[in-house]
This record gives structure tokens, C-alpha cells and sequence, in this order.
């Protein structure tokens, strides 16, 4: 049997308002390991938000200023990888340190294909974000 099994069977019994016995996971990873891993990707993410804010302002404060869509597009820009970081938070903060990790990364993986996306975008119809 293996230590991911070994942990799921030992399930502890709780005692809810009306009496009945309610079955409870343990947790897998203690706080100050989720603490650690999140705010070591969480830099990875802020850089993402940070890029996203100085290529936005950058683009304001242009020749040209920008148009709905322009606005639209690099707000999203800089909330995407906040949404990203949440959801794979929320995914991986139960699971063992490395699956945690991997969450985190593949999420990672996503805003950094998104951000290209949005530079590639930006580089070969950036005239349509202005106005």
C-alpha cells in the first residue's frame, strides 16, 4: 500500500450539530508548506501581473490612446494570471507538495502562453487596440 493510500484510509471521525458521524481527510501537506510553495509561484505570477501593467500603461499613454477593445484586452491581460493563480490554488492546495507544485506550473504555463499570445497580437493587429 502506498503513503497516499495509507493517509486516505485513515480517515477521522467527527461529530457534527444534530449527532451524526461525519468522515473528515486529514490534511496531506502542513500549512507552512503550502504557504512556501504558493508564494514562490506567486512571484512567477506577479511578474506576469507587473508586465501586464507596465506593456498596458505603455500602450495608454502612447500617440494613440486606446480604444474599448484596447482597454479590454490588456485589463484582461492583467487579471488573467491572478484568475489563474486561483484557480490552480484552489485545484492543488490538498494535494501532496509535488502535485501542488505541478498545479502551479501548469497553470503557470497557461498565463505565459496567454501573455505571448496577447504580444503576439499586439505586434500584428496592434493597430485595432487604438484609437
Amino acid at each position: 500500500m502506498n503513503a497516499r493510500a495509507a493517509r486516505g484510509a485513515e480517515k477521522t471521525q467527527q461529530k457534527t450539530a444534530d449527532g451524526a458521524a461525519s468522515t473528515r481527510k486529514p490534511r496531506i501537506m502542513p500549512t507552512w508548506a503550502i504557504v512556501t510553495i504558493s508564494v514562490i509561484f506567486g512571484l512567477f505570477y506577479a511578474y506576469f501581473v507587473w508586465n501586464a501593467i507596465d506593456f498596458l500603461i505603455t500602450q495608454a499613454t502612447g500617440t494613440l490612446s486606446l480604444n474599448g477593445y484596447g482597454w479590454f484586452v490588456l485589463l484582461f491581460a492583467v487579471v488573467f494570471p491572478l484568475i489563474a493563480f486561483g484557480i490552480a490554488f484552489a485545484i492543488g492546495w490538498r494535494r501532496v507538495w509535488w502535485e501542488f507544485s505541478l498545479v502551479l506550473l501548469s497553470g503557470l504555463g497557461v498565463v505565459a502562453v496567454f501573455w505571448l499570445d496577447v504580444l503576439a497580437y499586439s505586434a500584428t493587429n496592434g493597430a485595432s487596440m487604438l484609437g
